[in-house]
């Protein structure tokens, strides 16, 4: 069977295919170490067009737009109220995971062993 050149962005994808394989990363979403979901990166790559580049330039110079990136990202995550985190920003509610956690892991250390 004959194919094609193979473009650009197939090489990268196998590339990078390649390379979770060489560092033994799963190429999938769910647990420590594995790739993150395109889907979800696209998404969030095209709401960040929408809100900043496009709404706020044109832009002068890369310097604005790294700065406006900056700002907005802090915003995203320390301000941004999110429903799904009970209308709180994305970092609150991190802070109250881990201090959960770190409360079970309290008591649980402090309850007697039954082995």
């Amino acid at each position: 069977m004959l194919r094609g050149p193979v473009e650009s962005g197939q090489y990268l994808a196998i590339r990078y295919t390649e390379r979770l394989a060489e560092i033994g990363a799963v190429g999938s979403v769910g647990s420590v170490g594995d790739s993150y979901d395109n889907a979800a990166a696209e998404s969030l790559i095209g709401l960040f067009k929408t809100e900043v580049i496009r709404r706020r330039g044109p832009w002068r110079g890369l310097d604005q737009v790294e700065i406006a990136t900056l700002e907005w990202v802090d915003w995203f995550n320390n301000r941004r109220l999110h429903g799904a985190c009970g209308n709180i920003p994305p970092s609150e509610y991190e802070q109250q995971h881990y201090r959960q956690i770190t409360a079970l892991e309290s008591i649980e250390a402090a309850e007697p062993s039954l082995h």
